[in-house]
């Protein structure tokens, strides 16, 4: 498996990422990390888009998966019919994300792997393809700036800031119910999507400074993608 991982995901990433610091100005290796998070999460969209739009879908019919729940509480496999005719009915596939996410995920520490601080700036010609050339100037600060395989400040608050932004848009805190017949669930829901809006956006600020500038610029760059992928999907739904 860890074999699989290496040769068909770090290794055509690392190409990439060094390729791309061959042709931009100045062999930025910061410039490079943007673009190739692009060039990857451009190629994902289309699992990214979908998972965004189920949980949308997810959201509108919350209401009357909330009643079936109430109705056939002491029926399970009722239930469970009765949620799949709902699901069947408005076109959502409830998998549909998590399928997206679990097969981005190899490829998102693969992404990682590749922008740490010790295999950033050392290229390892022995990884390279025969028609990726290893760059003759490789320059470690983004846009002259930042250093790249260093920590920096700027860079990580701008990350945190970025996902919070995305967070924001993308995961709506339920209204707080005030029944007292509300489920475990929904508190579970609720409590979620707050840490995803509050306390997610520290976490990545964090690691963002105590791994590197590459790492920031990532968490940064995916953010923006997926605030793109949001106006997308809002777009689409605008336009059906």
């Amino acid at each position: 498996m860890r074999e699989l991982f290496h040769d068909f995901l770090y290794v055509p990433i690392y190409n990439l990422l060094v390729f791309l610091v061959d042709v931009v100005p100045g062999g930025d290796v910061g410039l490079a990390v943007v673009l190739a998070t692009v060039i990857v999460k451009v190629i994902l969209m289309p699992l990214s888009l979908r998972a965004v739009k189920t949980q949308r879908q997810m959201k509108l019919i919350e209401p009357q998966l909330r009643e079936l729940r109430d109705k056939h509480k002491n029926d399970k496999e009722k239930q469970a019919k009765e949620m799949m005719a709902l699901y069947k009915e408005h076109n959502v596939r409830p998998f549909a994300s998590i399928l997206g996410i679990l097969i981005q995920l190899p490829i998102i520490i693969a992404l990682y792997l590749v922008f740490n601080r010790e295999a950033l700036l050392n290229i390892d010609p022995s990884l390279l393809y025969s028609f990726v050339p290893a760059p003759t100037v490789i320059s470690p600060l983004f846009l002259g700036i930042f250093a790249v395989a260093g920590t920096s400040i700027l860079l990580s608050l701008l990350a945190g800031i970025a996902q919070a932004a995305h967070a924001r848009v993308s995961v709506p805190v339920p209204a707080a119910s005030t029944s007292e017949k509300r489920s475990a669930t929904e508190d579970f829901g609720r409590m979620m999507a707050m840490q995803a809006r509050y306390v997610l956006p520290i976490i990545v600020a964090v690691i963002a400074y105590v791994t590197s500038g590459a790492i920031a610029l990532y968490f940064i760059t995916s953010s923006l993608v997926g605030l793109l992928q949001e106006a997308i999907v809002r777009q689409i739904k605008h336009e059906a």
